[in-house]
């Protein structure tokens, strides 16, 4: 009988949907109180407590546990106690080293805890029972969960077994990029040592790997200042092969296990800013609170850059230096620098690595202290001093929303007829958030604010259509003649994007709409004319297309009636041979066969 964390085994389908504390019982009744019996769930195993534990953490199957345990018989008699022999007992919980039903009592245990569990026969000691428990007997224990060691399954295959010997600090874990700073040693099964770091430990990145597979991969389940002890298999050790001698490791035989001490001192979190694995940010001190500076905000730092071999380019806010104020998202500093303090928090300190893309590119460039080489990877060691975040629609009045959006509409202009589609774009949508249908004006103010809203969805939809983005141009211009259903920009443009995603006939009736509108107007009746050409080609390629399907049905139905045609002069055929053969096997049945006898009738 299977009873898991004290549910009920109707309620497991479930489970996925209910947020419960480890180890309580999944019901409607409050905790135990203490001198409280309950049964856990509908197993039988019955829980009186006795004295509360710390915390919330309750042991899992697997995970090995610490106990004193006193075991008696319903009336008293004692069969069994840690305690007359002044030694708890360690066991690994789901394995029923005592006996099962005590181990699914412990799994709702908190550290320090003393309970007393009621199990009935099939979880005790069964119809077998023992020396001094008769068979089918219910049996109590008394309980105090000293501690447990957390016990994890690394790889999932049982190759990386992890045992949590001190629990690390806060939630956060290292990633793949990260760069981890970490103490270790490594013995074999006989306890010879082979590797050991030196006492301020070593550093590594852990997409780098570093000694074994088992390392990087455990160190990723790890928290800061946590230590544990790693059981590791040859699979994720050194193999059928072993491993030579080093300066590094001593010999390891082949096909060896090993038993690692690892401590995860620090990291260092890494980030991949661009998402193109072209400008890196290593956070060497953490921020204040939870705010990064963001896309337009007035930002303060100080740095120093350099070149990969060290070579400093530039400095601001350095020994007594004037820090560099900008506006990020602005294009006023290079693009690696500007998307990654954009990221950064009050205080932070970071080591930024900036792909040629994100900097100078191939272009020589005269700086401050040296000349930046062409397609030079750059190297800053920035601190964010201040920033001064944009305000949000919900931190303005309406006049200061309305202000704001013809700002943004007017920059989002300039840059556009600067060629900089992508960042007019942000600009207008900027400025449509600031005026958004879900913000509340007066009657007074209505008018001009629908008019901003149109004319920012308008022209982010010209940008759409620069960038290639059709479908974003056509839900853009949808949103405007939802609004004015005969605005001739929205269905010039969005003829324009429909032509160019090949819906030919919705961009027909988007002209004729506009002509309704504008009969006269030159760039609609323009791209009517290139829409006629295209109907024309398509037409044309539509009449070859079933022409050669014609033809192919044709082709395929002479060759069909050839076949039946040949198939029919086939069977003539054997069938005339089928009628000579039946006459011939007729003719030679009227006469006797000759049996080599001569001929009596004569």
């Amino acid at each position: 009988m299977g009873v898991e964390k004290g549910t009920r085994e109707s309620d497991t389908e479930h489970e996925e949907d209910l947020d419960e504390e480890p180890g309580e019982v999944i019901e409607s009744a409050p905790p135990l109180k203490v001198g409280e019996e309950r049964e856990l769930g509908n197993s039988g195993i019955k829980k009186k407590l006795l004295k509360r534990g710390l915390g919330w953490e309750t042991p899992e199957f697997n995970d090995e546990v610490t106990v004193h345990y006193v075991g008696t018989l319903l009336d008293g008699t004692k069969f069994d106690s840690t305690i007359d022999r002044d030694s708890s007992v360690t066991m690994k919980l789901g394995q029923g080293e005592v006996v099962a039903g005590l181990d699914h009592g412990i799994i709702t245990m908190k550290k320090g805890e003393h309970a007393l569990f009621t199990l009935p026969p099939e979880l005790g000691f069964g119809v077998a029972g023992r020396d001094t428990v008769p068979a089918n007997s219910f049996v109590r224990f008394e309980v105090e969960l000293v501690s447990w060691i957390k016990v994890v399954d690394v790889s999932k295959d049982g190759g990386i077994i992890k045992k949590i010997v001190e629990k690390g600090e806060k939630h956060e874990r290292p990633g793949d990029l990260d760069e981890v700073l970490v103490k270790y040693q490594v013995a074999l099964s006989d306890g010879t040592i082979v590797a050991k770091t030196p006492e301020e430990g070593i550093g590594f990145y852990v997409k780098d790997g570093h000694l074994c597979a088992a390392l990087p991969k455990a160190t990723m389940t790890m928290k800061r200042g946590e230590k544990v002890k790693l059981v590791v298999q040859p699979q994720y050790a050194f193999g059928q092969e072993g491993k030579d001698a080093s300066d590094a490791i001593h010999p390891v035989p082949p096909n060896s296990t090993l038993h690692i001490d690892l401590e995860l001192i620090s990291f260092k979190p890494v980030i991949d800013v661009t998402g193109d694995a072209k400008v890196f940010k290593k956070i060497m001190k953490e921020g204040e609170g939870s705010l990064v500076a963001n896309e337009g905000a007035t930002v303060t730092i100080s740095y120093t850059a350099r070149l990969e071999d060290g070579a400093v380019f530039e400095r601001k806010g350095i020994d007594d230096g004037q820090p560099l104020q900008f506006i990020t998202d602005e294009e006023q500093v290079i693009a690696g620098l500007d998307r990654a303090v954009a990221t950064m928090k009050k205080g932070e300190r970071a080591i930024l690595t900036v792909k040629p893309e994100y900097g100078f590119g191939n272009i020589e460039t005269k700086r401050d202290l040296a000349i930046v080489p062409p397609s030079s990877i750059l190297v800053y060691e920035v601190e964010m001093l201040d920033f001064i975040k944009e305000k949000k629609p919900w931190e303005m009045n309406n006049q200061e929303k309305i202000k704001a959006a013809e700002t943004k509409k007017e920059e989002g202009n300039l840059l556009f007829k600067s060629g900089k589609y992508l960042r007019a774009g942000k600009k207008y949508d900027k400025a449509a958030s600031y005026v958004g249908e879900e913000e509340v004006f007066g009657d007074d103010e209505q008018k001009l604010v629908t008019a901003l809203r149109v004319t920012c969805w308008l022209n982010k939809a010209a940008c759409s259509l620069k960038l290639n983005d059709f479908k974003g141009a056509i839900k853009l211009c949808s949103k405007v003649l939802d609004i004015e259903f005969y605005n001739i920009k929205a269905l010039y443009r969005r003829a324009q994007a429909l032509i160019e995603a090949a819906d030919l006939v919705s961009a027909d009736m988007d002209i004729k709409k506009a002509l309704e509108v504008d009969p006269h107007n030159r760039e609609v009746k323009l791209i009517q004319k290139t829409l006629k050409q295209l109907q024309a080609e398509s037409n044309k390629r539509d009449a070859k297309l079933y022409s050669n399907m014609f033809e192919h049905m044709t082709k395929q139905t002479s060759v069909v009636t050839k076949k039946l045609k040949v198939e029919k002069a086939e069977d003539d055929v054997k069938n005339g041979e089928a009628v000579a053969m039946e006459m011939e096997n007729v003719a030679d049945s009227s006469y006797p066969p000759d049996n080599g006898k001569a001929d009596d009738s004569c």
